[in-house]
């Protein structure tokens, strides 16, 4: 039997007929990734399979590295095939990591391919997959249509103009693309040097002059404002914590007055700035119905001769052990105080912080919306089978699990959309599970609905993002 079946993953009769009927061909929503607009708007076309595969893809260079593989078939200048195959050696190490569920899931479902990859089989698999790739289905909007993704959310600068996401709105393709604002370089006056970069950039794309902090205010907001008539309706915000230093608006002005010159801020005082922003956009998203997402627990950037030598997101982060409960409460509180908290997403990267995490949202859910605020699924290091199912045991012991509006693929590889597949059969096992042990009981109706709804439903119906439909009637669990 092959490795990828299609009872893979599923380990009970129940699991098996919850994921067949009800998971498997739901369409994907996915409302956060880092893929290219520009890529998906030109509708690339991949030389071959390292260019689609292994190009930008941090966390295979990771594997490869810790298998003895020199860089230069990482980020260096081998050639393509080499790459792929020093690759292909290095998979059948990865034995028990999710690298190797994924390889062979999306070998399996873009190109057909059921034999593992290893040195001996990875001349077959280039070729096979170099002549799929070659045709009009592997393009990157052939992918999406191919995966059956419905929404995919890129994430962007406010400085962005967001030419690709207009030029592909104009091609009558069925996904709909839309961007998601990320301002988190605004908050980095801490790195003046940086900071005062972006804020002219932020100058140009607000065509306006930032002379001072109540400037550089207005155009944040003028970015929000058009970012808004553009159709985005989320936001995102990656930080190693909360900041919860509330300080006035003179003090935040006095602090841009600083970086501005150019001169070192204290941690104190980024941290007060950067609490004053944080209310800010969460104000903005609040007044015009957007939903928050707050991706928080990484400590990036660890290794600085190799961030010098290699830039950012080359696979030197890892998870950070920052205390998260008192600045995160007091953030939300804040939100909710001012009432203007919007829908609000937390994603942990530690998974320490899992029970924090699924009760802290029950502290803010005001029965306006079903799952106001959501305990987000499991994320870069967490975005495995174990960190997928701690991620729902503790949603499941603590909150609704049944208003979880389920998995993103977080990914710059348009070869991921699997993972949406991997969580669905995690979470159908999970069920199944219960089902078999008497735990829950064996009723396709109530259990099949809620699974659906995790799919797809409820991310559509929470996001309710223009021009996706009408917001669909969720099914009722009983």
């Amino acid at each position: 039997m092959a490795f990828i079946n299609e009872d893979f993953l599923l380990g009970t009769k129940a699991a098996r007929r919850l994921y067949h009927r009800y998971a498997e061909a739901e369409p994907i929503f996915d409302y956060h990734c880092h893929i290219s607009p520009k890529e998906i708007a030109e509708n690339r076309q991949f030389k071959n399979l390292f260019e689609i595969w292994l190009e930008g893809d941090h966390y295979k260079w990771r594997a490869m590295r810790s298998n003895g593989v020199p860089e230069k078939f990482c980020t260096g200048a081998a050639k393509p095939e080499e790459k792929f195959l020093a690759w292909a050696k290095t998979v059948p190490h990865t034995l028990r990591n999710p690298l190797y569920h994924w390889t062979h899931l999306e070998l399996k479902r873009y190109f057909g391919i059921g034999e593992t990859l290893d040195e001996s089989t990875a001349a077959r698999v280039w070729k096979k997959a170099n002549a799929k790739l070659a045709t009009p289905a592997y393009t990157t909007q052939g992918i999406l249509k191919k995966m059956n993704v419905k929404v995919v959310c890129t994430t962007d600068d406010p400085v962005d103009n967001l030419e690709y996401h207009r030029a592909f709105a104009k091609s009558g393709h069925p996904t709909k693309m839309l961007p998601a604002f990320r301002p988190d370089k605004a908050l980095a006056v801490n790195q003046p040097v940086a900071f005062n970069k972006w804020v002219e950039q932020l100058a140009a794309a607000a065509d306006t002059d930032i002379n001072s902090f109540g400037a550089f205010v207005s155009a944040l907001e003028k970015r929000h404002e058009y970012f808004h008539s553009q159709g985005c309706r989320l936001s995102d915000h990656g930080m190693n914590h909360c900041f919860a230093d509330f300080c006035e608006q003179k003090t935040a002005a006095a602090i841009f007055e600083k970086a501005r010159k150019g001169v070192a801020v204290s941690p104190l005082e980024h941290s007060q700035f950067a609490t004053y922003l944080m209310v800010l956009f969460g104000h903005l998203d609040a007044k015009r119905g957007w939903v928050k997402q707050l991706h928080l627990g990484a400590l990036r950037n660890n290794n600085t001769r190799l961030l010098t030598q290699l830039g950012p997101d080359t696979g030197f982060d890892s998870i950070g052990d920052f205390p998260q409960a008192q600045t995160l409460s007091a953030y939300l509180n804040r939100l909710d105080t001012d009432n203007l908290l919007p829908k609000t997403i937390i994603y942990n990267l530690n998974p320490a912080d899992n029970y924090v995490f699924a009760t802290m949202i029950g502290n803010y859910q005001d029965g306006t919306i079903p799952g106001k605020i959501q305990y987000g699924s499991g994320w870069w290091f967490l975005d495995q089978k174990e960190g997928m199912e701690w991620q729902i045991n503790a949603l499941s012991s603590l909150g609704l699990l049944s208003r979880f509006i389920g998995m993103i693929t977080d990914s710059r590889s348009f070869m991921s959309y699997p993972r949406h597949e991997y969580f669905r059969r995690t979470l159908c096992n999970l069920i199944g599970r219960d089902v078999k042990n008497g735990l829950l009981p064996d009723d396709d109706e109530l259990l099949g609905s809620m699974i659906k709804n995790i799919c797809y439903a409820n991310a559509k119906n929470y996001m309710a993002f223009p021009g996706v439909d009408e917001p669909a009637k969720a099914k009722k669990t009983r």
